[in-house]
């Protein structure tokens, strides 16, 4: 029988507002250094060009930052970080962790070590992040060989 806390799968879990506040940041920061830019009649095309660089250096910081994400299927979850992803079947998903004080959720894994999913992320969207951290709990609970079906 299906956990009533499981959401349809396909599910994506994200930090939704740090990703709009990032976002937004990135975007505002790029466009207000590109007009600085422009409007500095000292510059020489050069520095122009090296200002409207820097805005999109941290334009794309701030998106790299908005960019990590949990993505649940029929056959395991997507832990999508900063740099890096992995793809882990539900089976090798023991435990989900979100702690009092965690920066994110932790997955505890089959070969014993532990996969932090920042795509789950108390920050500014704590109560989404509860709901999102149950959710995935439920999921591998159901699909997975998770053990404590207590908490």
């Amino acid at each position: 029988m299906p956990d009533p806390q499981a959401p349809a799968l396909p599910a994506v879990f994200r930090p939704t507002r740090t990703r709009v506040v990032l976002l937004t940041a990135g975007a505002a920061m790029f466009v207000v250094i590109t007009v600085v830019a422009l409007a500095l009649e000292k510059l020489g095309p050069g520095e122009r060009a090296s200002f409207i660089f820097v805005a999109a250096l941290f334009a794309a910081v701030l998106a790299l930052l908005s960019r990590p994400k949990v993505v649940a299927d029929e056959t395991g979850v997507t832990v999508v970080n900063l740099v890096h992803s992995r793809r882990l079947a539900w089976a090798e998903i023991l435990r989900v962790n979100l702690r009092e004080g965690d920066p994110w959720v932790f997955l505890d894994l089959s070969d014993g070590t532990s996969l932090p999913a920042l795509g789950i992320q108390p920050g500014i969207g704590r109560r989404q992040a509860i709901r999102d951290a149950t959710a995935l709990r439920a999921l591998a609970e159901t699909r997975g060989t998770g053990t404590d079906r207590t908490s």
